[in-house]
C-alpha cells in the first residue's frame, strides 16, 4: 500500500510513488527538457523545493525525491541511511526510472549525497550544493550527536516523546529561526506536519546517527566534478566557510554567498536561487 499523499501536499499533483529496493520511493516529476535532480537535506522533504521547482521546470524536467525514512519515501531497511547506502539506492532508483540527470541540485545533507551519486551514476553530471553540509561535527559533539541519535532512533517511546514536543508550529518556528532562514507561516507549517509524523522524526534520526564524512572529504581533492556551492550568510545550521573550504580543496568548484539569508535560502529566495542556478548550468 501506498503512504498516504494528502492532496493539499505542495506539487502533490507531481507525486508518484516507485519501489526500488529497498525502499518505497516518493518522487515528484515536472518539466520537460534537461533532467535535473533535486535532493533535500536531513528532516526535510520534497515541499523544501515547491517554489523553486516550478521555475526550474520552465527550462528543465526536475525531479525531487523524499530521501529514505523522509517524507512520504517508506524505509525497507534501518540500516540503509549512511551516506554510502543512501547513495547507492538513489543510483538505482535513478537507473530503475531512466533519470539521467545533467545536473543533481542537493540542499544540505543532500549536497553530500549529490556529490556521492554524482559518480556513482557514471556520468559524473554537474553538482550545485545549497548550503552544503560537507563538515563533520567537532569536538565531543563529533562523538555524542551521533549516539544520542542512534540511541533516540532505536527506542520508540523516545521517538515518539521527540515527535510530541515538536508537534506545535511555534515550536517547530523556535526550531526553524536557529537556520538564520526566515519563512512564512504556511513554509513553516509545511515543517511542523513533518515533525508530528513518527516515521519522519524516525527516518531523520536513523539518517543523522548513520551519517559520517570521511570518506567523502578524503575524495574531495581527487573530484573532477564541476560543482556550485552556494551559501546563505546567516546560515544558523552550516558555517558558509565550510563550502569555502570544500571548493578550495576540489579542483573545479567554486563558492557563491547570498547576503541577507539563511540555511533555507531557497525557500527564502526561490527567484534569486533560480536565478543563479540557471545562468551557472547554461555556462557548462
Amino acid at each position: 500500500m501506498e503512504p498516504a499523499l494528502s492532496p493539499d501536499w505542495p506539487l502533490a499533483e507531481h507525486s508518484r510513488f516507485v519501489r526500488s529496493r529497498p525502499h518505497h520511493w516518493h518522487l515528484q516529476d515536472l518539466g520537460q527538457g534537461p533532467t535535473l535532480l533535486l535532493i533535500h537535506g536531513t528532516g526535510a522533504s520534497t515541499h523544501s523545493w515547491r517554489d523553486l521547482m516550478p521555475l526550474l521546470a520552465e527550462t528543465y524536467r526536475v525531479v525531487a525525491i523524499d530521501l529514505p525514512g523522509h517524507g512520504f519515501t517508506r524505509l525497507g531497511s534501518r540500516m540503509r541511511s549512511s551516506l554510502d547506502c543512501v547513495s547507492d539506492d538513489l543510483a538505482a532508483l535513478c537507473r530503475v526510472e531512466g533519470i539521467d540527470p545533467c545536473a543533481i541540485i542537493g540542499h544540505s545533507a543532500g549536497a553530500a549525497v549529490a556529490l556521492r551519486c554524482s559518480a556513482k551514476l557514471g556520468r559524473n553530471a554537474p553538482v550545485i550544493g545549497i548550503n552544503p553540509a560537507l563538515q563533520p561535527f567537532h569536538g565531543l559533539a563529533g562523538v555524542m550527536f551521533p549516539v544520542a541519535a542512534r540511541m533516540m532512533a532505536m527506542a520508540p517511546g523516545l521517538v515518539d516523546m521527540l515527535a510530541r514536543s515538536m508537534a506545535s508550529s511555534e515550536r517547530v518556528g523556535q526550531l526553524l529561526a536557529g537556520t538564520g532562514s526566515k519563512l512564512t507561516r504556511d513554509g513553516t507549517e509545511l515543517y511542523a506536519r513533518l515533525f508530528r509524523d513518527k516515521r519522519h522524526v524516525e527516518g531523520a534520526l536513523l539518517m543523522m546517527a548513520q551519517w559520517k564524512l570521511d570518506g567523502l572529504r578524503a575524495d574531495l581533492p581527487k573530484l573532477d566534478t564541476r560543482a556550485l556551492f552556494l551559501t546563505g550568510s546567516l546560515d544558523g545550521m552550516v558555517p558558509p566557510i565550510g563550502a569555502v573550504e570544500a571548493a578550495s580543496q576540489m579542483r573545479n568548484a567554486e563558492a557563491r554567498s547570498l547576503d541577507g539569508f539563511g540555511h533555507l535560502v531557497h525557500e527564502e529566495a526561490p527567484e534569486k536561487v533560480a536565478a543563479i542556478l540557471t545562468r551557472w548550468l547554461g555556462a557548462q
